[in-house]
């Protein structure tokens, strides 16, 4: 009898594991590096943990926010650079309507969903599908299959991103997702902090950035767009001409987290969405993408503090992102381009970061 409970005891934990290759289901860190600038990356979210630079004065800086411990990010509440989906940002309600169907998500902002729900994309194992760890084309491809109904969601949905070195000082990020066998809202984006001082350099106020958006879509008062979509001119949103990120953001309530509608052609074509410059560093980063929306954010939510990186305290304004997104709440929002993905049909949500060593003109 007690082996047959044994024989019962290995089979169910080899089950739980996904069967017998049991390394999909453990978390590491893997590095990029093309021999210009090295990144690298946990499988826990198929997060963004470090991008190294050099300064100005050759002097190698990290730029991005996180932990010391690959374990920390299992208990993160910021999305340190991580995939957030299977819808970022918020969905009023915690609900939609889709073909005649009336769907009920997973609240963990208060009666609205964030960023995917308690479980999101950002909180599973990803599995890692190809990984090149050197050379001009050094990269990495994390993949995930969702299932129907998690956090509330239809559909089965195969999920990728693919993180590139395509040349010097350049990332590029590719987040695919085919839905399988039900339509299904999809919206991913990557939630990094970056601060190109470097990590440890204190706020990002005094950073220069370009947003290349005429208009945003503005939010009530628990960031739930209201359906308009309003210029930004005349407002401390207005970053068409590039500005310090300190010189409007005392007008604000809440600091920085909006979702700025791109300018450039309409559809799925690559284009400049910001540009960012760090003085003191030389440091700059452009942001181009495919996708008609980036949500610029500031880190308000870092208020009360948080340890980070060789026990430096992150700090209200310790880091900036920029997560290139569909609009938020869009299911709910006829006249928000569509983030419905039909059986068969891929999504394709591509970013290509540019940074640069020295003074970029940003005019």
């Amino acid at each position: 009898m007690a082996s047959i409970i044994s024989i019962i005891f290995i089979v169910n934990f080899v089950f739980l594991l996904g069967g017998v290759n049991a390394s999909k289901h453990e978390i590491g860190i893997y590095e990029i590096n093309n021999g210009h600038f090295s990144v690298k990356f946990t499988n826990w979210g198929a997060t963004i943990v470090s991008l190294l630079l050099p300064d100005k004065n050759g002097k190698v800086g990290d730029v991005v926010l996180g932990y010391d411990s690959v374990y920390t990010y299992k208990n993160d509440s910021t999305y340190f650079g991580a995939i957030v989906g299977r819808v970022a940002n918020r969905i009023a309600g915690a609900q939609f309507k889709l073909n005649g169907t009336r769907y009920k998500l997973d609240a963990n902002e208060k009666h609205n969903m964030l960023h995917g729900g308690h479980r999101g994309f950002s909180d599973v194992i990803w599995e890692v599908l190809k990984h090149k760890k050197t050379g001009e084309l050094a990269c990495i491809t994390f993949g995930y299959q969702s299932f129907d109904g998690e956090e509330g969601f239809p559909g089965d949905l195969d999920v990728t991103v693919t993180y590139s070195l395509t040349g010097k000082y350049k990332l590029s990020v590719t987040m695919e997702a085919k839905a399988r066998n039900k339509a299904t809202p999809v919206n991913l984006a990557q939630h990094t902090y970056w601060n190109l001082g470097g990590h440890n350099s204190g706020n990002i106020l005094s950073e220069k950035i370009r947003i290349f958006a005429s208009c945003i879509t503005p939010t009530n008062k628990d960031l739930i767009p209201t359906g308009k979509i309003v210029p930004v001119k005349g407002t401390p949103y207005d970053f068409r001409q590039p500005c310090a990120i300190k010189s409007k953001i005392d007008e604000l309530p809440n600091a920085y987290d909006i979702n700025y509608v791109l300018d450039g052609e309409k559809g799925r074509k690559m284009k400049v969405a910001a540009i960012v410059w760090d003085e003191k560093s030389g440091r700059s980063m452009k942001l181009a993408t495919n996708a008609p929306g980036v949500q610029f954010y500031t880190a308000s939510n870092l208020l009360t503090g948080v340890k980070g990186k060789g026990g430096f305290v992150y700090r209200e304004h310790a880091g900036l992102c920029l997560e290139t997104q569909g609009f938020p709440d869009s299911v709910n929002h006829p006249n928000f381009p569509s983030q419905i993905i039909n059986p068969g049909q891929i999504y394709k949500h591509r970013m290509l970061f540019t940074f640069s060593i020295k003074h970029l003109n940003i005019e």
